[in-house]
This record gives structure tokens, C-alpha cells and sequence, in this order.
């Protein structure tokens, strides 16, 4: 079986996945900015890893836009988000993302990480305000991924990446999980 992963990553969570999984199976790994589209059609397997940034699935809209060409593939996603698993969040995430042709794909999801000062600028500055806005609510009230924006301090940095949240992703390659 030949095989390939992509990412999109823009602080390192979703590309540390991705080449987690790559050393597992062989697959060649590369970052979607990288990636030649048209080279997909030469691959059994496409495992493609996206960072979650305001409830998109970041390079998302790539491999929509190629999915008649490779709809034939075995097709996996996974996302990555620095708050814990919650299901009506994934969801919800996965319904929001995988539209338009992408429909019933296998998502999987990985916690990944936040560190506030190694933010862009305006990532910085959203993440800011919106802690300012959550903290105006009680601890009680959280929602779980404002208690996991809220847990780690401005100068600290947060890293929940674990190798087995690649385990599920593995079993579907391998077709023990589908």
C-alpha cells in the first residue's frame, strides 16, 4: 500500500502528527504548501492533517477543491485544536467541514498545543480578547474549550500532543476501524 500525508500546520502540533503517523506506516510526509495535487492520483492512501483555527479546518479547502481526482483513494483526515476532545464541538466541526464532497470521510482528533507568545500577531491579539471575554464569565460556566484557553497563563505554554491519539487514525489505514 502506498501512501501519503499532508498537513497544514501553523505552529507545529498537526505537523508532529503527521510525521508521527508517517514513521508508522512509511508514507511519504508533506506540508500542503508543498504538496503536488496532481501527484495524489499515484497514492492508494491520502492522510491529511489540518490545525483548527476559528472552527475551520485549516488547508481544508485544498483538498476539496481536488477530491473528484482522488475520490477513489482511501481518504483520512485528522485536526488538531489545543482544547480537549468534546463531542458536540468535533461534531459540529466535522459537519461545518466536511462538505461539499468530503461527506462521511473519517475525521479523527488531536490535541495539540498553545503557546500565546509564540503566536502571530494577530492570533496573539485574537486569543487576547478573547480571553478577556471568558474571563468575565465564572470558571463554573466554562465551556471546554474556553476552561483550556483559560488554563494556561500568557508566558506559558500548553503541549497535550500524544503519540496514541495517532492510534485510532493507524487502525483505519490499516482498515481494522472503518
Amino acid at each position: 500500500m502506498s501512501g501519503i500525508v499532508i498537513y497544514k500546520s501553523k505552529y507545529g502540533a498537526t505537523k508532529k502528527y503527521a510525521e508521527w503517523i508517517s514513521e508508522a506506516t512509511g508514507f511519504e510526509c508533506v506540508a500542503l504548501d508543498k504538496a503536488d495535487m496532481k501527484s495524489l492520483s499515484g497514492y492508494d492512501t491520502i492522510v491529511f492533517g489540518g490545525g483548527v483555527y476559528a472552527s475551520g479546518i485549516a488547508g481544508i479547502n485544498v483538498l476539496r477543491k481536488n477530491i473528484e481526482k482522488i475520490r477513489d483513494k482511501k481518504i483520512i483526515c485528522y485536526c488538531c485544536a489545543a482544547s480537549p476532545y468534546d463531542e458536540k464541538f468535533f461534531s459540529e466541526l466535522v459537519k461545518q467541514n466536511l462538505k461539499d464532497g468530503l461527506e462521511g470521510l473519517p475525521c479523527f482528533y488531536c490535541r495539540g498545543t498553545f503557546d500565546l507568545q509564540g503566536m502571530s500577531f494577530t492570533d496573539k491579539t485574537l486569543c487576547k480578547m478573547l480571553r478577556k471575554a471568558v474571563a468575565k464569565k465564572s470558571p463554573d460556566e466554562y465551556e471546554v474549550w474556553e476552561a483550556a484557553l483559560m488554563s494556561v497563563g500568557e508566558n506559558e505554554k500548553g503541549d497535550w500532543t500524544d503519540r496514541s491519539y495517532i492510534d485510532p487514525i493507524l487502525k483505519c489505514i490499516s482498515g481494522a476501524a472503518e
